[in-house]
């Protein structure tokens, strides 16, 4: 029996994993970098060992110091979680070697396993089915469109589509670097690229007993960066015949390599059903939730179990309803996703279960009257975000008898979540779970690529926010103990307006003996109509209400409320209609420096991973030219030219860790002296 473990790893996954390790009485241990000192897991363990540095290259990939870890710590189990070192067969002898029990599947799965290539071989044999490989070094245009892949490792690292024959080698290049960066492995293959694909996977369990569970399926089509988005179970449309087969080939994987413990076999299903061996997992997902909901089990407490060497029943308990779960993700969509770091001033979803949906027992969760909300979460409020790790803040579940009501009961979650410091994802999330094509059951690969735009529109009704803003904080000015408070707002004269000004909306209002009164702002006079719900910030403002934390407004005829919380001079309003984060300007704006033109300037806090071959002072470069890479949080992002001409200085070189707004390079235009900073795109 196990009596105490250490979680090879951080954040979710280890709060995660130690939840059902207090459920069932086991002592806690985890590690932690020195970035991760006062991190929400390092707080909820018995026990942590520091691991010095902050680089996972240098903590988190560093199995020799784990192991030494877990045996001063007392551990006498090591579960690895997800990422970092849980798909390394050396770290898994290691841990046994030391004579403690490795809660994964056996080192020889791994290994067969973590070669991309070796085991589409391993699964040909087993009948599996499978993408024909395609030779970099002779395709031709009528193999396109390709997929790069790299060999080791996954979460969209080292993957690129080439549609064009010249794009081939130099996107090669780009793979290979990043799979030596991410997984120290540069092998990358080439497959072909299933336009409108389906992600499918299937979640497997076995034991040591020739037991092998085939847990339903699961739909991650929604990804960005070829990194999951959305996930749910069981994926709809899927014919029965289809879902048979795709349990099947997961068994047959699984069998092939002796596979032991959680772990999931993916496919790609193409426009027609079709289904292709992606890869195998072995490990626990990011996405397991959605199962454990759906099935009613606790895949962390049967991992443990199988580890100890229970067997397992012949069968599992029946799925039940429809499970869905959200990334909540630390990042700007229409930014090309960069990440966002900062303080996390507030994160709560009301409604929540305070745990992580399994009940005690393992059986099934049973007919439900109405959905069900988890939240699995590796922060809380006043938790910093870094830029070392995975920008993943939270994954909000929710299950419901139907995927109807499973939709909307998560998009509403979302809607009433307060989330409250840097910019996040949460509006993507709700108009995705919202939109047509992902109601009706119609998801794809692609399904980002054709409607991010769309999605990552601004919130309208983003002037009635700031109106609540600056009435909050004066409500905050005239409630309590303070002098205006004492003495009232009586006045011998009329009161003269006051200005609040939040980006790029002035405020002007005055205080009366019946309340405050919102004056027209001129730039929105004579505007009229709705785009939606929340107005086109034309329309008459009348108010209802205004304290220090909740304003009520009356917007065309409608009465609706706004929470305000202020950090300073970072406002964070939150509505039905949406969620706002507003900065107050200051009265007298203080003169700044102008960036020289050409600048290329950091648009993320992180690390310079390398520069363009023959980058140096005093070459030409072209615009749109990608020369400097950055990474942060586990997302490679470049850094392109703004303008054909000559790069007259450079302050990056690999390994410089950056701010927003460090200036990288500059580019010097003859023919475009005022050109604008330079952009950047995702890689």
């Amino acid at each position: 029996m196990i009596e105490s473990l250490l979680v090879a790893n951080r954040g979710e996954i280890a709060c995660r994993v130690f939840r059902t390790c207090r459920a069932r009485g086991i002592a806690t241990v985890a590690v932690h970098s020195d970035a991760d000192a006062g991190a929400l897991h390092v707080r909820e363990a018995d026990a942590a060992v520091r691991l010095p540095g902050a680089a996972p290259a240098d903590t988190y990939l560093r199995g020799d110091l784990i192991v030494k870890a877990a045996l001063a710590a007392g551990a006498d189990a090591v579960h690895p979680g997800y990422g970092f070192l849980s798909e390394n067969a050396e770290f898994a002898r290691a841990v046994l070697d030391a004579g403690l029990v490795w809660v994964g599947p056996p080192p020889g799965a791994i290994e067969a396993m973590a070669s991309k290539t070796r085991a589409k071989e391993l699964m040909a044999a087993a009948g599996v089915p499978l993408l024909a490989p395609v030779d970099p070094a002779t395709a031709t245009g009528a193999d396109l469109p390709l997929l790069l892949k790299a060999a080791a490792g996954g979460g969209g690292r080292g993957m690129r589509v080439v549609r064009e024959l010249a794009d081939l080698a130099a996107e090669l290049r780009a793979a290979s670097a990043e799979a030596t960066s991410a997984f120290g492995d540069g092998e990358v293959f080439a497959e072909p690229y299933v336009e409108r694909g389906r992600h499918v996977e299937v979640q497997i369990l076995a034991d040591a007993h020739g037991t092998v569970w085939a847990l339903g399926t699961r739909d991650c089509s929604l990804q960005r960066r070829h990194q999951k988005v959305i996930e749910e179970s069981p994926a709809p449309g899927l014919p029965d015949e289809l879902c048979a087969v795709l349990r099947e080939a997961a068994v047959a994987a699984a069998r092939a390599v002796g596979y032991r413990g959680a772990g999931t076999v993916e496919f790609l299903l193409s426009p027609q059903g079709r289904p292709y061996f992606l890869e195998m997992n072995t490990r626990l997902q990011v996405e397991h939730p959605v199962t454990e909901e759906v099935f009613g089990l606790d895949l962390v407490a049967l991992q443990l179990a199988v580890a100890e060497g229970a067997a397992l029943p012949a069968e599992p308990s029946a799925a039940e309803g429809h499970a869905v779960e959200a990334r909540l993700y630390a990042e700007d969509p229409a930014a090309g996703w960069a990440p966002q770091t900062g303080r996390l001033h507030a994160l709560e979803v009301p409604g929540a279960v305070p745990v992580p949906g399994p009940v005690p027992g393992l059986g099934p969760v049973g007919a439900a009257s109405a959905p069900r909300l988890r939240v699995d979460t590796g922060y809380s409020d006043g938790d910093t975000i870094g830029v070392h790790y995975d920008a993943l803040l939270a994954k909000v579940i929710v299950w419901a008898p139907t995927r109807a009501e499973a939709l909307r009961a998560l998009r509403h979650a979302l809607r009433r979540a307060r989330v409250h410091g840097p910019g996040t994802n949460r509006e993507l999330l709700v108009r995705s779970l919202g939109h047509p094509d992902v109601t009706d059951g119609r998801v794809d690969t692609g399904f980002y690529e054709r409607h991010l735009d769309a999605l990552t529109t601004p919130v309208p009704g983003e002037r009635y926010a700031a109106v609540a803003a600056a009435l909050a904080a004066a409500a905050a000015r005239t409630t309590g103990d303070t002098l205006p408070a004492r003495i009232g707002g009586w006045r011998n004269m009329a009161a003269p307006a006051q200005r609040k000004t939040y980006g790029e909306h002035e405020v002007r209002y005055r205080a009366t003996r019946d309340g405050f009164v919102v004056e027209a702002d001129e730039r929105h006079e004579g505007h009229e109509g709705h785009e939606d719900d929340s107005g086109d910030d034309g329309d008459e403002v009348q108010v209802v209400a205004a304290g220090p934390h909740r304003v009520s407004l009356e917007i065309g005829g409608v009465v609706r409320h706004f929470d305000v919380r202020a950090y300073g001079d970072e406002i964070h309003v939150d509505t039905a209609a949406g969620a706002y984060r507003l900065i107050a300007r200051p009265r007298f704006s203080e003169s700044s420096h102008r960036t020289p033109p050409g600048s290329l300037l950091a648009p993320m806090p992180g690390t310079v991973v390398r520069l363009a071959p023959g980058l140096a002072e005093g070459a030409p470069v072209t615009a749109g030219q990608p020369l400097i890479w950055l990474e942060a949080m586990k997302m490679e992002h470049r850094v392109i030219a703004p303008a054909s001409g000559t790069l007259t200085a450079l302050h990056a070189a690999p390994g410089h860790q950056v701010e927003v707004g460090t200036l990288l390079a500059v580019v010097t235009d003859p023919d475009a002296p005022d050109a604008p900073d330079a952009q950047e795109e995702s890689a």
